[in-house]
């Protein structure tokens, strides 16, 4: 069995002690049940971990010691943007923590036509917040130690306005594409996988797409769900060229 793992803020110093950040320690201490000379191994989110052994629990503070660092984490041979488009609450927190258990690099939300959720002001902070809360509880089971970047929810024309110069290979899921994805040429560096809302994106944001460099691809003879396209797509780009 794995021991139990929490994300530090870094940086992580390996000194001879390390207490856990209040939330953690609460984690260890009154879920997880753990108890002094426990493994656990923390991460900074950017690639660092640390294995450790817990020394003292005393009330809201859990102290580590036997601090070590682990092997680096290798660097993924693809990395993946996905630009979803914005949908119910429950779907786009399912669609965020599948991305990362998978290994995409960036999350984009974006705002379109169809769009179910539509936020706006403190909202969105309160939400990108919440987002990135669930990469780290994501990154935390499947082992990841490098949280993927949860940018802010854009407007969907803005958005594309913005990717102007950036280089990287550009997909749209779209069910009436002729293309499948494994008959593309394999992308180099970066790419970007963009998906649709419930009632998928309109003739006009598909213009848009295709006039910023969007590949209209396909995903097989069915049409998925926003959050099924989502999780299918990243998948099979990490098993046609990243690290599956």
């Amino acid at each position: 069995m794995s021991a139990p793992r929490f994300y530090c803020p870094p940086p992580l110093h390996l000194g001879a002690t390390l207490e856990l950040p209040p939330e953690a320690a609460h984690h260890a201490h009154r879920v997880l049940r753990l108890r002094v000379n426990d493994p656990v191994q923390l991460f900074d989110g950017e690639g660092h971990a640390l294995d450790a052994t817990i020394s003292e629990i005393n009330g809201k503070r859990v102290v580590l010691g036997k601090l070590k660092p682990c092997a680096a984490e290798p660097q993924p041979p693809l990395r993946i943007v996905l630009a979803q488009a914005m949908c119910s609450s429950e779907k786009m927190d399912w669609v965020v923590q599948k991305a990362t258990e998978l290994g995409a690099a960036e999350i984009q939300p974006v705002q379109t036509r169809r769009s179910v959720a539509k936020l706006s002001g403190e909202r969105i902070e309160r939400r990108t917040e919440h987002w990135r809360n669930v990469t780290i509880a994501a990154c935390e089971q499947c082992g990841r130690n490098a949280l993927p970047q949860v940018h802010a929810p854009q407007e969907f024309s803005v958005w594309l306005a913005q990717m102007r110069g950036i280089p990287d290979t550009r997909f749209i899921l779209l069910p009436e594409a002729a293309t499948a994805l494994h008959e593309q040429p394999a992308p180099q560096g970066k790419v970007t996988l963009l998906i649709g809302p419930e009632g998928g994106f309109s003739i006009d944001e598909v213009q848009l797409a295709r006039q910023a460099g969007f590949i209209p691809i396909r995903l097989g003879a069915r049409v998925l769900r926003t959050e099924t396209a989502a999780i299918a797509g990243i998948a099979a780009l990490q098993t046609l060229w990243g690290d599956f």
